[in-house]
């Protein structure tokens, strides 16, 4: 369904739901497209890309970390701990 900017100002929820119902609706300017408004999926952008194959879930719960850098000193500023580094 097509409809302008001023009809959706006037009549956001309705339009709204009719998004949330499954319908596709797209927002016209001047008679021209600019924008769409979809539902948003039930299932999670990260469990989606999963199941797809896109994405692995990860191997451990834990952050890893970098071995062989040190964590910076507390009040140290960055330019003397990027000169160290580079040094």
């Amino acid at each position: 369904m097509d409809v302008a900017v001023t009809e959706l100002r006037t009549n956001l929820r309705l339009w709204l739901a009719t998004a949330k119902g499954g319908d596709e609706v797209v927002i016209t300017e001047r008679g021209l497209p600019v924008a769409r408004l979809v539902p948003i999926e039930s299932s999670s952008t990260l469990a989606r890309l999963t199941e797809d194959g896109t994405i692995a879930p990860a191997r451990s719960a834990r952050r890893p970390r970098a071995a062989s850098v040190r964590r910076p000193k507390v009040g140290t500023s960055l330019s003397d701990t990027v000169s160290q580094q580079r040094r």
